[in-house]
């Protein structure tokens, strides 16, 4: 029988830092029989997705374990500007989306829950948000569940756009 976990959401500080790094580890693909290094978040082009978290249009969440108060996943974008592209850039308007949960907390509804929290807050901010995933990465199918459409492939990575019909 499946485990259903109380949680909580709240805005990500930075005071998550640390936490976010580790998010950005979680989220990353294996490509091989083992996982990447954990210094490979120091790389430049994976670091820039959380470095220095709480810049001006960083926007995320935390979601919490609420029996044991322990980030259990998180969500989170942050806009590109000039030389600071990433993988999935589609325009300086759009943010790239980072999402991640800790493996055993995956499978629970979490993952949905935190994508249309940053919906509805990033609607305020963003016409829309973009994210690259891994081909074979069965979030995909969630990800086309709650909106996002393929708009290019990179090195087969499809990038997904996902409208938001900004209050502005």
């Amino acid at each position: 029988m499946a485990q259903s976990f109380s949680y909580r959401i709240r805005p990500a500080t930075s005071a998550d830092q640390d936490f976010l790094w580790e998010m950005v580890y979680q989220s990353l693909p294996v490509e091989g029989p083992e996982p990447y290094p954990r210094e490979v978040v120091n790389r430049p082009h994976i670091a820039r997705y959380v470095k220095d978290w709480g810049r001006v249009g960083d926007l995320g969440f935390i979601a919490v374990d609420a029996s044991s108060n322990r980030p259990i996943g998180a969500i989170w974008c942050r806009p590109s500007k000039g030389d600071d592209k990433g993988f999935a850039y589609l325009d300086d308007e759009t943010p790239e989306m980072g999402i991640a949960l800790l493996p055993e907390y995956r499978g629970h509804g979490i993952g949905t829950t935190l994508i249309k929290k940053l919906f509805e807050a990033a609607s305020e901010f963003y016409p829309a948000i973009a994210l690259s995933v891994a081909p074979d990465n069965p979030a995909r199918r969630l990800y086309e569940r709650l909106g996002f459409e393929t708009v290019d492939v990179r090195k087969d990575f499809p990038v997904m756009r996902r409208e938001l019909n900004p209050k502005l």
